[in-house]
C-alpha cells in the first residue's frame, strides 16, 4: 500500500495524543484549553486516517 508509512505515522501520533489527553485529564486541575486542542488534533488525525482507508478501499 502506497500510504502505509503515512498511515503508521498518523497512528503513532494518534496514540501519543491519546496518552497526552489521558495524562492531562488525570491532573488535579486539567487545563480545558489544552484538552480541547489535543482532542481537536486527535480528531483531525482520525479523519485523515479514515480518508486514507477509503482511498485504499477504492
Amino acid at each position: 500500500m502506497m500510504h502505509a508509512p503515512r498511515f503508521r505515522s498518523l497512528e503513532t501520533r494518534h496514540q501519543a495524543l491519546e496518552a497526552q489527553i489521558t495524562a492531562e485529564g488525570q491532573r488535579p486541575r486539567p487545563d480545558d484549553a489544552v484538552l480541547l486542542k489535543l482532542k481537536r488534533e486527535k480528531l483531525a488525525l482520525k479523519e485523515e486516517m479514515e480518508r486514507l482507508r477509503l482511498r485504499r478501499a477504492h
